[in-house]
């Protein structure tokens, strides 16, 4: 069968969900997808959901486990990534360093060469959450100057800024 027989298939782009453990990644993915709160447990591995944006959109998401002893193995997931959403958990004040050199660690990598990110501010809900100017500085965004970024506050418990940031993140695709 010649190329031009062979039945063509679209996949929907990559795109990566990362971040420290306990920041939100599976509770924002399950909410946005399925639109309920669903009870996770820590992230042994991965999961992957085809998310529909809209008529036209459609990403299938990675959401990959963040524990100390996953990081090592986030670089396996990279290759044809179309987009990276790191997670960071605005009401836990201690991680941001933390948070901030595991996405350093991840942005090195020669597949995410100018792939664009797109951060999420999660439990901005919370009392006493970072602003997402606090988070952007936390992690040293502005060094970001070989990629387009944007970071969105939200809520994976109310489902706050959530459609609206993985939107911006298939318009970042499309624009790239």
């Amino acid at each position: 069968m010649g190329p031009s027989l062979r039945k063509q298939t679209h996949q929907p782009p990559q795109v990566i969900l990362l971040g420290l453990d306990s920041a939100g990644k599976s509770t924002l993915l399950y909410r946005l997808h399925q639109g309920v709160i669903m009870e996770t447990v820590p992230t042994i591995g991965f999961n992957i959901v085809n998310l529909k944006l809209d008529k036209k959109s459609v990403l299938t998401v990675w959401d990959v486990g963040g524990h100390e002893s996953m990081r090592s193995n986030w670089k396996y997931y990279l290759e044809g990534c179309k987009a990276l959403v790191y997670v960071v958990d605005a009401s836990d004040h201690s991680r941001i360093n933390e948070a901030k050199m595991a996405l350093n660690i991840i942005l090195s990598d020669h597949n995410l060469k100018d792939v664009p990110l797109m951060v999420l501010a999660n439990k901005t809900d919370m009392q006493n959450s970072m602003t997402i100017n606090d988070v952007s500085s936390g992690l040293d965004l502005k060094s970001c100057t070989n990629r387009d970024w944007e970071i969105q506050a939200c809520s994976a418990l109310q489902g706050l800024g959530l459609h609206q940031a993985f939107q911006s993140v298939a318009k970042m695709i499309t624009k790239k």
